[in-house]
């Protein structure tokens, strides 16, 4: 195999990359959907329609910018949980179809495992990143702590038990005014502002464990933005602040954790798209110094949902021997602690 097609579709990106079998990106496109904006949020339906429509030129273009023919690949990999369902069963079937039109294995990725793995893509990190490391996943739809083992092999530690941090970043946004998506643009307005001119809570800061709560910051915020006495760019900037303090405080919890079970973590990754967020990894990367241990955040560009990251894993699982059937559902829910290691599958 040289080449390998890699499609993304779990929520409102459609994006298709070309790589080589070193994971070098020959080729790579993006669309972000902006037919949601009215709607302050994502719309399945809409979602699907669109990755229906844009995909097959996204993947074209991919391939011509990658300078190779669709005969040319090797394998064909697509995102095939979890997200939303309606885009999940688009890109999978649109991938299983090409792959089987050119006669080569098909890998389903888990959309989370590619985000979890996306640090060890060559040239992504300063330094080797090796089993294990402590992932913090931080994005629209998921906020975690998962022990990084091994290519299939992940511990969940914690994760939220209401809003994930970038949900939480859009709903603030709102209340603020700023529209969606609505993480960039609060992250704009709080560089204005002051931190300690609003005086927000820090939920679960200093509790055993490494699960979040971001609701009631949430709420904490609404409360202020409707007495009307504090200025939008510094409760912006003190929303960011309280996410970005509750981040790191869970995610020492979570370092002691898996040391006290022996795996000892050389490397704190940040994945997801509020790992973009400065303010966000400024707050973990002190944390890591601390620690010391390595620090390590994809650049911008592949924090959001791409097709490089999903691309990446699959070359990952692939050099372990593995490929999925053409019958593999797509799965709106898909744990990454129900996975397995590429060597158990089939036992």
């Amino acid at each position: 195999m040289d080449y390998l097609l890699a499609i993304e579709s779990s929520c409102d990106e459609t994006a298709a990359a070309v790589l080589d079998t070193q994971g070098r990106v020959l080729g790579e496109t993006l669309l972000s959907q902006m037919d949601h904006l009215p709607y302050g949020g994502v719309v399945p339906e809409i979602a699907a329609r669109a990755h229906l429509a844009h995909l097959p030129g996204l993947v074209d273009k991919a391939l011509r910018r990658a300078g190779i023919e669709a005969a040319a690949l090797g394998a064909v990999a697509a995102s095939t949980g979890p997200g939303l369902i309606g885009g999940l069963i688009v890109g999978s079937s649109f991938g299983k179809g090409f792959a089987l039109s050119l006669g080569v294995p098909f890998i389903a990725v888990n959309h989370i495992e590619a985000h979890a793995l996306s640090p060890r893509l060559p040239g992504v990190s300063e330094r080797e990143v090796a089993f294990p490391y402590l992932l913090m996943l931080v994005s629209g739809g998921h906020c975690q702590c998962v022990a990084v083992e091994g290519v299939g092999r992940y511990r969940r530690l914690g994760g939220t038990i209401d809003d994930a941090a970038g949900e939480a970043f859009d709903k603030a946004a709102k209340l603020l005014g700023l529209g969606w998506p609505g993480g960039p643009a609060l992250e704009r307005l709080a560089a204005t502002g002051d931190a300690r001119a609003v005086s927000l809570p820090r939920p679960l800061l200093g509790r055993p464990g490494c699960d979040f709560s971001f609701s009631g910051l949430k709420t904490a915020v609404a409360q202020i933005v409707a007495r009307g006495d504090a200025r939008a760019e510094d409760i912006a900037a003190g929303f960011q602040a309280a996410v970005a303090d509750v981040l790191a405080d869970r995610a020492g919890h979570a370092l002691a954790m898996m040391r006290q079970t022996g795996s000892a973590p050389g490397l704190m990754v940040v994945a997801g798209g509020v790992a973009a967020n400065a303010a966000v990894r400024a707050a973990l990367r002190t944390l890591a110094d601390a620690e010391g241990i390595g620090f390590s955040a994809p650049p911008q560009r592949l924090c959001t949902d791409n097709a490089v990251m999903v691309g990446w894993a699959a070359l990952e699982r692939l050099r372990l021997g593995e490929a999925d059937g053409l019958a593999t559902p797509a799965r709106p829910r898909w744990p990454l602690d129900e996975m397995r290691p590429p060597a158990e599958m089939g036992a």
